[in-house]
């Protein structure tokens, strides 16, 4: 037994969005991952102490952040 499920199918569904934390004022590029309702967060712009390398990885909460764009 596995605490991850293993993939069923070869493809992943994912899909791409910008949004924008207002509570530390950092805009963020995500990959959602649809099949496991995950969003890796990757900031466009670090802001003081965060660097380009803090890549986060998050369960989706859509009442968090704004979201801006989808791609």
């Amino acid at each position: 037994m596995s605490v991850v499920p293993s993939l069923k199918s070869e493809s992943i569904s994912l899909s791409m969005f910008l949004d924008w934390c207002k509570y530390k004022n950092v805009f963020y590029n995500n990959i959602y991952l649809e099949d496991y309702d995950w969003v890796i967060k990757m900031p466009l712009i670090p802001q003081g102490s965060e660097t380009q390398d803090d890549i986060k990885l998050k369960k989706f909460d859509l009442t968090k952040y704004t979201y801006l764009l989808s791609y």
